[in-house]
């Protein structure tokens, strides 16, 4: 390493990665200001942006007059330098988002997903990422890197997704990288949703929180020191497979899917309503029953609520997050399912974690794979940078 820091060049891309990083969190600044907060030479600075601005990073964007002195001028980076893609894999949908350096959407396309083979998900996707840069008048092959979010957990030495019975074929991952044709990560999509909400929602400033989902799957994205924290294998965060006290003998289903998914997932919550004798198809029209006041589907909702609350004191008791976030179709619920969930965490102890609903919808994991996305740009634009 100390070799390395006698490189100039090296020296140099450093120098420039910081002047960057520094525009990119607070925005345009001035080559006396830039150089007074990263404690760089102004000459470092100077050439350090005359660098950037020749290749597209960094542009000028104002002058500041009125002041003793020449005028001054403003720099910022050049946030459509580079786009970046931004893929969620969702059972019923599918959704394609191409952005800027700095997060700013610029395409965007949603589509059901139909496929029923690796290779039709592939293709789907395919052409809805080109769609996407389409709208966002760009050519695919212009984007610098895509990130996918996906159910399970992906393999690098076998290169193929664990633990995600729903997916079409144990070769999406091959196909994926052969049909979009980019510098491509593929990530646990419960965990670009924790991604997503650091950056863009209740997880904001917070350096330890934990997000749990609760939709067609359920699933958890862990931060911890404010960085993704996936475990050794990447397996971290997969509480579906967290013992659930309705099924001491693990059926077939809950040994695909795991226990709590089993019975704490939209199925789980239909065939609880089903059994209870009403006659709804989704969890979404029970959670609706429930709101209008039908006393069973009320019960059906409390019973989930107090799952989910047994499920939360265990996150509690292990990670001692912050905040836990509860976000899928099922999670955000947090009005109808508050009550239940506060009165089970009460009966189990004496931990209180507080427990909010998400705010971004469903855009969680989009949003946080195009923030991964933008992440990843910047290493391989300065690894060429590096030469």
């Amino acid at each position: 390493m100390r070799g390395e820091l006698g490189n100039p060049r090296l020296l140099r891309v450093l120098n420039e990665r910081r002047l960057l990083d520094h525009l990119h969190e607070h925005g345009p600044a001035s080559r006396a200001d830039l150089a007074k907060i990263t404690g760089l030479s102004k000459p470092t600075v100077s050439a350090a942006l005359a660098g950037l601005e020749e290749d597209g990073l960094v542009h000028l964007v104002g002058e500041v007059s009125g002041r003793p002195g020449p005028v001054t001028s403003l720099y910022d980076m050049n946030a459509a330098s580079a786009h970046v893609a931004g893929v969620d894999i969702g059972r019923d949908w599918i959704r394609v988002a191409v952005a800027d350096l700095r997060g700013t959407f610029a395409g965007r396309t949603d589509g059901r997903n139909t496929a029923r083979s690796s290779a039709e998900l592939a293709v789907l996707v395919g052409d809805l990422a080109r769609a996407a840069a389409g709208k966002a008048e760009l050519d695919w092959s212009s984007i610098t890197c895509a990130v996918v979010g996906s159910p399970g957990v992906y393999d690098p030495a076998l290169g193929r997704l664990e633990f995600a019975p729903n997916l079409p074929g144990p070769d999406l991952a091959e196909r994926l990288r052969s049909a979009l044709e980019v510098d491509l990560v593929i990530e646990n999509d419960i965990n670009l949703a924790a991604v997503g909400e650091h950056a863009y929602g209740e997880g904001q400033g917070k350096a330890n929180f934990a997000l749990v989902s609760i939709g067609t799957g359920v699933g958890m994205g862990i931060v911890v020191n404010g960085e993704l924290y996936v475990g050794a294998r990447g397996a971290a965060g997969e509480v579906s497979y967290v013992p659930a006290a309705e099924d001491p003998i693990p059926s077939d289903d809950a040994l695909a899917h795991g226990a709590t998914e089993a019975v704490a997932a939209a199925p789980g919550v239909v065939r609880a309503a089903s059994a209870a004798g009403l006659d709804l198809a989704t969890a979404k029209e029970v959670f609706s029953a429930a709101a209008t006041g039908d006393p069973v589907a009320r019960s059906v909702v409390e019973a989930e609520g107090r799952r989910i609350g047994g499920l939360l004191v265990a996150v509690a008791a292990v990670l001692d997050p912050e905040v836990i976030v509860l976000s899928g179709g099922v999670g955000r619920n947090l009005d109808l399912l508050g009550a239940a969930i506060e009165s089970r965490v009460a009966e189990l102890g004496p931990l209180r974690p507080v427990v909010v609903a998400s705010a971004l919808g469903d855009s969680g994991v989009l949003l946080g794979a195009v923030a991964h996305a933008r992440a990843r740009a910047w290493d391989l634009i300065f690894d060429a940078r590096r030469g």
